[in-house]
């Protein structure tokens, strides 16, 4: 059996997904202090050729992640990724978002400020909740990395998960180094954490697919140590 690698929160030992990938250098990252990324399944929103245009590395580091085992889906919307055809049978026991954005409305003219925009960063950040909270192992985990200034306080992602029915297990600090590399269009020197969330209710839902149908079986959770 291999040796177990960590870094940060994370371990090799875990089933990993990621959403919401920008250039995938923070996927890069996890792969390296594991030597491997066949833990690992890294997802975007944006196509492989959209991804080409806006980030000069990500071509070089979708190959190293593949070249290194890991699993890459474009085209991953965060509302809908429990019923994505490569994810649906899948459960992970860590599924992480880093930075979530939901764009701007009015373009980067926009303000993080204006009602309009808090509202969509909201309904994206709910609407990940609502889908992963599908797609965990038992004792498994949600991670988001966010801005603790304002407006970002203003998306009170707190409540955000405990209306999706999550609970707060912890927070922590988010500091740059301690992902060497990583690479994001937020500022790094900006006040972040991490939050980590589990199910608030007793027991996780596994779905099955039975003759077509989807069926959520409820099986009794143990006690999970942090």
């Amino acid at each position: 059996m291999a040796q177990e690698k960590k870094i940060v929160h994370y371990s090799s030992s875990q089933k990993i997904l990621l959403v919401g990938e920008g250039d995938f250098s923070f996927a890069i990252c996890l792969a390296k202090a594991f030597g491997s990324a066949s833990n690992m399944v890294a997802t975007s929103l944006n196509s492989r050729e959209e991804l080409g245009v806006n980030y000069s590395n990500a071509m070089s580091n979708l190959k190293e992640l593949e070249d290194r085992g890991c699993t890459v889906l474009h085209g991953v919307d965060v509302h809908t990724m429990s019923q994505h055809p490569d994810l649906i049978h899948r459960r992970f026991d860590c599924i992480i978002y880093n930075f979530p954005h939901a764009g701007y409305l009015r373009g980067f003219s926009s303000s993080e400020s204006d009602d309009s925009q808090i509202l969509a960063h909201k309904k994206l950040v709910k609407g990940y909740f609502m889908s992963a909270r599908q797609m965990l192992s038992i004792c498994g985990q949600i991670h988001v990395t966010h801005k603790t200034k304002p407006p970002f306080t203003e998306w009170r992602i707190v409540k955000l998960a405990e209306e999706a029915g999550l609970f707060l297990l912890e927070e922590k600090k988010f500091y740059s180094w301690d992902i060497q590399a990583m690479r994001t269009r937020e500022d790094l020197g900006t006040a972040m954490q991490v939050l980590m969330l589990e199910c608030l209710a007793p027991s996780n839902l596994f779905h099955m697919q039975c003759n077509r149908e989807l069926i959520a079986i409820s099986i009794p959770k143990p006690h999970c140590s942090l």
